[in-house]
């Protein structure tokens, strides 16, 4: 049903200076993961802009791990990746509502964060949305992170010329 359908899609950003996203993929469907990032790392690279990509064991360490990475690494974007396929227990239920959340709150917290956690019944619908020459959810993702980095570097700003400022920017040298 969703194949039949046409989506806008907005034009890929481009970027004036170096641009650098991390891939947090969950590799737990091995097959579907390899092409989500590989979606992802085409997007990024038309972009321009450079990535690295590490793993992590499931869904739910996908956030943590983004949020590790923005304390203590130079990153201006993420791109969140895996897949949850619903199986006999509620524990899909609670994989799908807390990653999405988390990554939701850190994105209001001002990361930019493409979501591209895949949430399915069945491994036919998670194939349609992750290859490549699909549904290209990894590269859909990466994109999203890109538009993300544009928009805020866009309107973000180091000062407003508002408050107080730190004393290191009063320091004079004689």
């Amino acid at each position: 049903m969703a194949a039949t359908e046409q989506h806008h899609q907005l034009a890929a950003p481009k970027f004036d200076r170096p641009t650098r996203l991390l891939i947090v993929v969950a590799p737990y469907y091995k097959d579907i993961a390899d092409q989500l990032v590989a979606g992802a790392e085409a997007a990024i690279s038309a972009a321009g802009a450079e990535h690295e990509t590490i793993e992590v064991p499931g869904a739910l360490e996908v956030p943590t791990a983004i949020r590790i990475a923005a304390r203590g690494a130079d990153y201006d974007g993420f791109v969140a990746l895996g897949c949850v396929i619903r199986g006999e227990t509620t524990h899909y239920d609670t994989v799908c509502n807390d990653s999405s959340r988390a990554l939701m709150l850190l994105g209001l917290d001002g990361l930019a964060i493409g979501n591209g956690i895949l949430t399915v019944e069945n491994r036919a619908q998670a194939l349609a949305r992750a290859e490549v020459s699909g549904q290209n959810k990894g590269g859909g993702a990466a994109e999203a992170a890109m538009h993300l980095i544009a928009l805020s570097r866009k309107f973000l700003r180091k000062s407003k010329g508002i408050g107080f400022k730190p004393d290191s920017e009063n320091i004079q040298i004689a």
